[in-house]
């Protein structure tokens, strides 16, 4: 079974591909980002999928360059295709870069943010997303994750509790993390988590900055 789950349909005209959630929640998203990002500087995108958010959040944020990266070929060419669209000279080509590898092709980055990947994939790759951030960013760069999660101290939304159940009966590996879980994984990088952001659809942007 393919694990494109961002894919809003089959390949149009070109090779971009379209995902209706991103564009639903790419304003809300760049809202958040807007206090949370530096001012200058690489941000490096984790799971790029369709390529429609980092354009966006490119074209909002035109002092930061942006790096998206997708193990996928066909999410890297949509990435292409949307960023050559959009004219934007701030988006570097998209690097073929899988979360869960030991070491990654990218020497330092600014910033770094992973948007609906760690429930959508096996655990290694978020284990890959901190034990790589730490070494790409300096004290007090952060790493921002979006997406929905399991919190110990408040009831899981029914829609998230049977999208964790659809994720699971797709792959074993897959389902919502536990946050507890990532910001244990995140301190033991040496990460601290500085904020939670309640979003739209009962998801979560949450930002980890290193100490």
């Amino acid at each position: 079974m393919s694990d494109r789950l961002w894919f809003a349909g089959g390949v149009n005209a070109s090779a971009r591909q379209s995902a209706p959630a991103a564009l639903r929640n790419r304003d809300v998203i760049a809202d958040v980002l807007a206090g949370e990002l530096p001012a200058a500087g690489l941000v490096l995108e984790i799971a790029s999928g369709s390529g429609e958010h980092v354009v966006h959040f490119a074209r909002r944020f035109p002092t930061l360059e942006w790096q998206p990266s997708d193990p996928d070929p066909v999410a890297r060419s949509s990435v292409m295709a949307h960023s050559a669209e959009s004219g934007l000279t701030n988006v570097r080509a998209p690097l073929d870069l899988n979360g869960s590898s030991r070491a990654w092709s990218v020497a330092r980055a600014d910033a770094l943010i992973c948007i609906n990947m760690t429930h959508i994939s096996p655990w290694a790759a978020t284990v890959g997303l901190f034990t790589n951030g730490a070494k790409l960013l300096s004290k007090g760069a952060p790493l921002i994750l979006y997406g929905p999660y399991i919190r110990a101290d408040q009831p899981t939304a029914p829609g998230n509790l049977a999208f964790d159940t659809d994720l699971r009966a797709r792959n074993r590996a897959w389902g919502l993390r536990r946050l507890e879980d990532v910001t244990e994984l995140a301190e033991s990088n040496g990460f601290i988590r500085a904020a939670v952001h309640e979003m739209p659809a009962n998801n979560l942007v949450v930002v980890f900055r290193i100490k």
